[in-house]
C-alpha cells in the first residue's frame, strides 16, 4: 500500500517556478535533502504520492501532486559535479528551483501534475488534514484560524499524511492525475 506525503514548497521556490514559466508544466525530479531548508524525503518509495504545498496570504494551495518514480541518479541527472561549484544535476537545470542545489540534494523522480497556483485547500479540510508519524501518532494542522493558515510552521517538513487526509487531498486535485 502507497502512503501519501506533504511538502512545504517555499514563496522562493514558487516565485522561481512562475519567473521560469514553469506553471502549467509537470515536474520530472523534485529534490530531497539534509537540512530544514530542503527537507529530506525519508519514508518515501515508489508509489508514494507528494503533494507540493504553498501557503500565500494565509492560504494553503496544492501546486503539485508527484508520484515517487524513484530516488536513483539517473542518465537524465547529468554528470556527478567533479568540483563544489560544479550543477549538482545539470540535467534537471530547468528544475532545479526545487532544490538541485541544496545541502545533500538528492534526484526524486516522479510523475507530477502540472505545476499550479489556483487550487486552494478549502478551509474546512485544512481544519481536518493530519499527519501521522511512524508510532502511529496522529497531529492536525496548526494556526487555523477561521479556516486560513496563521503560519505555515507546522508545514515546513516532509511528513506523512493519515489515510483519510490523502484520500481528501486526492479528490480535491481530482482528474488532474498523472
Amino acid at each position: 500500500m502507497s502512503d501519501a506525503f506533504t511538502v512545504l514548497w517555499t514563496h522562493d521556490t514558487c516565485g522561481a517556478l512562475r519567473k521560469a514559466g514553469r506553471v502549467g508544466e509537470r515536474p520530472p525530479v523534485a529534490f530531497s535533502g539534509v537540512h530544514s531548508s530542503l527537507p529530506a524525503w525519508s519514508g518515501a518509495r515508489a508509489g508514494d504520492e507528494v503533494y507540493a504545498l504553498h501557503v500565500n496570504r494565509r492560504v494553503v494551495y496544492v501546486v503539485s501532486r508527484m508520484r515517487v518514480i524513484d530516488m536513483e541518479r539517473r542518465d537524465c541527472c547529468g554528470t556527478a559535479p567533479a568540483a563544489w561549484q560544479d550543477p549538482a544535476f545539470p540535467g534537471h537545470g530547468a528544475w532545479s528551483m526545487l532544490g538541485a542545489g541544496g545541502c545533500g540534494a538528492a534526484a526524486v523522480h516522479v510523475d507530477a501534475t502540472p505545476v499550479r497556483f489556483d487550487m486552494p485547500v478549502p478551509g474546512d479540510l485544512l481544519m481536518r488534514l493530519a499527519w501521522r508519524n511512524r508510532r502511529g501518532q496522529t497531529r492536525g494542522l496548526k494556526y487555523v484560524v477561521d479556516g486560513r493558515l496563521e503560519r505555515s510552521v507546522s508545514l515546513q517538513g516532509f511528513y506523512r499524511l493519515t489515510a483519510e487526509s490523502a484520500d481528501e487531498l486526492a479528490d480535491l486535485v481530482g482528474d488532474t492525475t498523472p
